[in-house]
């Protein structure tokens, strides 16, 4: 499998996500600049963490027209694996490519701490070596980490099985 990591201006977690997949998962991995417009050789796309652009406007707001989003538009579209991470989810979601949105965590504070997590689905390549209903620890690192999306939203995603995670200890508000 070979995977590739997006990088954008003020990403910060891409050498870790290249280290999870070249040395973790001894799988193949290679950086993409976010000025590539090609995804044809790839398995896995990760968009990791960071702060894209610096989020002057707003998480995500200006990587999402970067010239490599279309390419994972279509790579996402023709059935390709791809994860975003902290900003990278946020990137996700203002890009089209998840619905709802990211808001800013009801304390108002920037949250950088370890969170429980229950699994809801682990039929994923992602979670399939995690039991369903497991409680696992992950750390969390935002400001603008509060998941929204409205009712009938959520409903669908839960109705296909689409809400792989949730919190346990809820440290940002999200619904």
């Amino acid at each position: 499998m070979k995977f590739g990591i997006i990088v954008f201006p003020g990403s910060n977690c891409d050498h870790d996500c290249y280290h999870a997949a070249r040395h973790v998962l001894n799988q193949d991995a290679e950086f993409i600049w976010h000025k590539e417009n090609k995804l044809s050789s790839f398995d896995v796309i990760i968009i990791p963490g960071g702060f894209s652009y610096g989020d002057y406007l707003r998480t995500g707001a200006i990587a999402k027209f970067s010239p490599v989003m279309k390419a994972v538009r279509k790579f996402a579209k023709d059935g390709g694996l791809v994860i975003g991470i902290c900003n990278g989810f946020q990137i996700l979601c203002e890009a089209g490519l998840l619905p709802g949105v990211l808001l800013k965590n009801d304390c108002l504070k920037f949250k950088d701490e370890w969170s429980l997590l229950k699994v809801n689905q682990n039929e994923t390549a992602f979670l399939q070596n995690v039991e369903k209903n497991q409680v696992i620890k992950l750390p969390i690192a935002h400001g603008e980490g509060k998941y929204y999306a409205e009712s009938a939203t959520l409903n669908k995603l839960a109705d296909n099985n689409q809400i792989w995670l949730t919190y346990e200890n809820n440290p940002n508000g999200s619904g």
